[in-house]
Order: C-alpha cells, then structure tokens, then sequence
C-alpha cells in the first residue's frame, strides 16, 4: 500500500502549493480583467438546480429539497451553470461570464476533480468564431501572467503563445485514426455506425453503438495527439454530437461545435448555440434514455430552461476548465496542487 500523504493543510504540504495558489489568483483576476474590458457582466449562478444536465455519461450529485411541510423534492448540484447562463440570456442579458465552482460525480484523476471551477461565458448576435478567438486569447493570457513560456504535460511541450492549429473533427479523425468520419455520416447527418466500425482500429463490441465508436477512437487514437505542437482547436463535431450546439448552416452533417487542446489536455468547449427547443427536447431524451440503458438512472428535464430557449436570441457560448487551464500555465502536475481547498 502506497504511504498516505499528509493533509491539504499541513504546513509543509501547503508551502508546496502555496506558489501554485498565488499563481492562480493572479490568473483569475486578469481573467475578470479582460472580460470587464470588453463590457462583459459577471454573474453569479446558483449551484442548486432541477436538473443537473442531461449528457449521458455525466454523473451528478443528488440531494434533497426539504420544503416547509417537510415535503422533498429532489434536486441536483449543477455540472455546468450552462442553464442559468441561458436563461439570463433569454432574460435578455447579452455578454456575461460565470466563474464558478460545478460538480461531477466518478471523475477524479490528476486532470479531473469532484468539484472544480468552470469558466463561462457566452456573447449574444456573435459569431461562433468569436469566443474560439477568446478561448486562445485566455489561454495566451494565462501564459502571460504566470510567466509561462511553455506548456509542459505528459511528454509534450508546445508554446502557448503560438499560432493555434485549426483542425476538423473529421480532419483529425483521418490523420489520427486513418477513418473517413463524413463517410459514415449521410446528407441529413444520421450516422451509420457499420461503416464507422469497419474502418475502426479499436475493438468493437457487438453492442457498440456509432457514438460509442466515435468516443472511443477520440479518446484513444485522436485526443493525445491534439495540442502536442500548438494550441488545437478540433472543431466541426459531427451533427449526431453536437449536445447543445446547432448544425452547421454549410454542412448538415457536422454542428457549430469545437473544443481546444493543449499537450493533449481538453480545455474548453463551446456552441454556436442551439434555440431551437424542440430539437434540444429530442435530444435530451435520447441521451437520458442511454443513460437509462447503461446506467439505470435518468435525470429530469428543465422544462424552464426548455422555455427559455423558445426566448433567448441566437448566442454562441464556451465553457472552460479553468483549474486545467492553471495546471499548464503554472506547471502543476496535479489537479490538487492548483485547488485552494481540495477534496480530501
């Protein structure tokens, strides 16, 4: 059994992470800097909500709501404010930014934590490009406080400062992985999961659905390659994963839908956003239903955030790990080392 190290709060751990810490609060201030630069408005979401998010494979923390008449109801510790943002969207707020703490049960590695802070924002009538351009510019920004002039992770080194690489989903899944991702997609965007299976290089089960391929060629032949140069923005997600994102307005096939890398570490991931409250009902009830079928739980609609969309303008949105974002920029090598209080 390996020795148990000694608390967050020894004195001698602390003085270890105390320079992280430093770090990370300048790194935070020159982030609310920035945006209150560009007239953003922060606000400030609650954690408490009906539902958590309806991704499948997201795991939320449930509690209970205790009414006066001693009633409960059930409620759920946000695993992203992406709700409440849009609602004050549609309220008719119109560039604002969220940095606070969500929550998601089964993920603790060095990269992930139980809880942890997400940076969001979102910017009204502009376009998805926009907030890819304020992704790297954060990311620059983070570099440039800390005083860092490399990215260091698992083997790769790149320099934050660089010119970004833009690469496809489907790019990447060819020089990657050697898979013509758009050939398993037909003109409407529905994906045949045969013709993905064949061309994988990764076991397949019998029961392996499209996205289950799709995710598991990511994981393993793409993502350890993305940002091992340059900061990478993998954007174009195929239709069939946009979550919350509309389809492209150029190719029904793929979705206004990106994530950025750095030394094969996710960042951020932002929308073109989806209004359209239909389609985000259909949605989630396909996902709550794979939930069902893999996990044995689902988690409820927001039927208010459902309505708001029928109100709120077009937008387009990101959210980003800012913890992730520390590690790089500060050197850690741990999650831990760069939370003020981390979970024990």
């Amino acid at each position: 059994m390996p020795p148990r190290l000694s608390p967050w709060f020894s004195p001698d751990r602390h003085a270890d992470r105390r320079p992280f810490l430093l770090a990370r609060n300048r790194i935070v201030a020159a982030i609310r800097g920035w945006f209150a630069d560009r007239d953003f408005i922060e606000v400030d979401c609650a954690a408490l909500q009906v539902s958590p998010g309806n991704e499948a494979h997201l795991h939320a923390f449930e509690t209970s709501l205790i009414q006066p008449d001693a009633s409960r109801e059930a409620r759920y510790l946000h695993t992203s404010p992406e709700f409440s943002c849009k609602k004050l969207l549609a309220a008719g707020e119109r560039r604002i930014f969220n940095v606070g703490h969500v929550f998601r049960n089964r993920e603790r590695t060095l990269t992930h934590s139980p809880e942890f802070t997400m940076l969001e924002w979102y910017r009204v009538e502009e376009p998805y490009r926009q907030i890819v351009d304020d992704s790297l510019a954060l990311l620059r920004l983070a570099a440039e406080t800390a005083g860092a002039r490399r990215f260091r992770w698992r083997g790769h080194a790149i320099d934050p400062l660089a010119e970004a690489e833009w690469l496809t989903v489907a790019d990447a899944f060819a020089r990657h992985a050697g898979v013509d991702l758009l050939q398993t997609l037909d003109r409407d965007g529905n994906a045949d999961r045969d013709a993905l299976a064949v061309q994988s290089s990764i076991r397949v089960a019998e029961d392996d659905t499209w996205s289950d391929i799709f995710s598991r060629i990511l994981v393993e032949r793409v993502e350890p390659h993305l940002g091992s140069h340059a900061p990478t923005v993998l954007y174009e997600y195929p239709a069939v994963e946009a979550a919350l994102a509309r389809t492209s307005p150029y190719d029904p096939r793929v979705s206004e839908r990106f994530e950025l890398y750095a030394c094969g570490v996710e960042l951020a991931n932002g929308f073109g956003e989806l209004t359209d409250a239909q389609e985000q009902r259909r949605r989630f009830v396909a996902e709550m239903d794979l939930k069902q079928a893999i996990y044995g739980e689902r988690y409820p609609i927001d039927e208010e955030f459902l309505e708001a969309l029928t109100m709120m303008p077009e937008a387009s949105g990101v959210a980003l790990g800012l913890d992730r974002l520390i590690m790089l920029a500060t050197g850690a090598t741990r999650i831990d080392q760069v939370l003020w209080t981390p979970l024990a």
